[in-house]
């Protein structure tokens, strides 16, 4: 498990450096995240509630960016995922889904979104891009509540 609990933390901090460096991330990082997030979970719950998790965290997340789409078509009308949402958060988003119970999924979404955009506002006059490295703020939320769960054991991310 320490093995497990280091590749996540090394995948998450791989994906922080290169999408707040330079806005790209290597796309074989979200898919290996993916997996590690999912065995952990697998590992921690019963496999139905695994299961039937990912599928409504799945469905949450499509609906999100499907929301998001629609938005961009209509009112932006910019290119969406070349000018408005970046592939690599949109992967980061999926590598989420497998990664927790439905409960503390949504929970931490949705803050690892206030994060970034908290972040973002206090940072994006150092940032020599307009756009929000999402994925890498993100990964930085997630990183910071695994590491502070390891090591106080306060709580059980998959009980939630």
């Amino acid at each position: 498990m320490l093995i497990l609990k280091g590749l996540i933390l090394l995948s998450l901090g791989a994906i922080i450096y290169q999408d707040i460096k330079s806005r790209e991330v290597y796309w074989f990082l979200l898919p290996i995240l993916m997996l590690l997030f999912g065995y952990q979970h697998y590992q921690n719950v019963i496999s139905i509630h695994f299961i039937n998790a990912v599928l409504i965290n799945t469905a949450i997340i499509t609906l999100v960016l499907s929301v998001l789409y629609i938005y961009t078509f209509l009112k932006i009308k910019k290119s969406f995922f070349k000018e408005v949402f970046g592939p690599a958060d949109a992967l980061f988003f999926f590598a989420l889904a497998v990664a927790f119970p439905t409960v503390t999924f949504v929970i931490i979404f949705v803050f690892s979104l206030l994060f970034s955009l908290i972040t973002w506002i206090v940072l994006k006059h150092k940032s020599n891009y307009n756009t929000i490295p999402l994925a890498g703020y993100m990964s930085c939320f997630v990183l910071f509540i695994f590491a502070a769960n390891w090591l106080t054991k306060s709580i059980n991310l998959f009980l939630i």
